[in-house]
């Protein structure tokens, strides 16, 4: 399950919408001057080389990774995977607990393990090559809204793939139809379709089995959610606004309950979350063997 979602999430997707754009003379994989070492890791693993301008302060420059920065980062991942520790500790006493709170269990189990195992490619990859890389995630349980969950917070190397693939042409397609303050509309619409198609795939080859389209129609509500959002704002412009409180519990907690009716049932039905479970145990017990022949070779 973890090497297949892992291969899936960086080959199939990512790394073939970036030799997309290469194609096209676009994107990451595009600059002249970039070796094959660094070419191969920034099409083969979800990172984006930062390029540094000393004298110019801007906000890339602002977000890569400092000392201070980076020893933060440290201990904000080592508390994250004490949590995910935890969550696969509870999943022993899961008889005992409500179905619902399980099901709240796994939007956090996979948040937590998709930003350890991006973080862990981040840093293979700046081990490597000595490169600062962007952050894949912004706190997405601070989102105010879809805009901000799906656009600045959640698995961003994805939003800056789908932008320039599916965003921006379908933009500037539509423009011609609608006019600049509508075209964004059917820009949304079209990538949140790509999203869910891509998702479609990645789960069949998780659980091999036939698509239900329960992904897809997950990511066209969110399209449209947040195309309604947008005109909404349009509409408002700035006069009203929920308090951050209400707006973050409103936004995360939509994201939460449609992923428990479209996401999570796929996902159970072809086994995925025991399959999932057994293979991080068995890597537990791995680790206590090998901790325990340590010892004795130490002793």
């Amino acid at each position: 399950m973890h090497l297949g979602g892992i291969t899936a999430f960086f080959l199939a997707w990512l790394t073939n919408f970036k030799l997309l754009m290469f194609a096209f003379n676009r994107g990451p994989l595009a600059n002249p001057s970039i070796s094959f070492p660094r070419f191969l890791a920034v099409a083969c693993l979800p990172i984006k080389l930062i390029q540094h301008n000393p004298h110019k302060k801007t906000e890339e420059n602002e977000t890569s990774i400092t000392p201070k920065y980076a020893h933060r980062s440290i201990k904000n991942y080592a508390m994250k995977g004490l949590l995910l520790a935890l969550i696969v500790k509870i999943y022993s006493f899961e008889e005992y607990i409500h179905p619902r709170i399980i099901l709240v269990i796994y939007c956090f189990h996979i948040y937590f393990a998709l930003e350890i195992m991006l973080a862990i490619a981040a840093a293979m990859a700046r081990s490597l090559l000595g490169a600062e890389l962007e952050p894949q995630f912004n706190e997405p349980y601070l989102s105010t809204s879809l805009q901000d969950f799906w656009g600045r917070r959640w698995n961003l190397m994805v939003t800056r793939i789908l932008r320039p693939t599916v965003y921006i042409p379908v933009l500037h397609w539509s423009t011609g139809l609608m006019g600049r303050d509508w075209a964004p509309l059917p820009a949304v619409m079209s990538t949140f379709v790509v999203s869910g198609l891509i998702h479609e795939l990645i789960f069949f080859y998780l659980g091999r089995v036939k698509p239900t389209w329960e992904i897809t129609w997950l990511f066209l509500l969110h399209g449209v959610c947040l195309n309604v959002e947008i005109a909404v704002k349009k509409v408002v412009n700035g006069r009203w606004r929920l308090p951050m409180a209400v707006s973050t519990t409103l936004t995360v907690g939509f994201v939460m309950v449609t992923g428990f009716s479209l996401f999570f049932p796929p996902l159970l039905r072809c086994g995925g979350a025991e399959r999932g479970l057994a293979e991080l145990f068995a890597v537990g017990t791995f680790a206590k063997d090998v901790a325990r022949v340590v010892g004795l070779a130490v002793n």
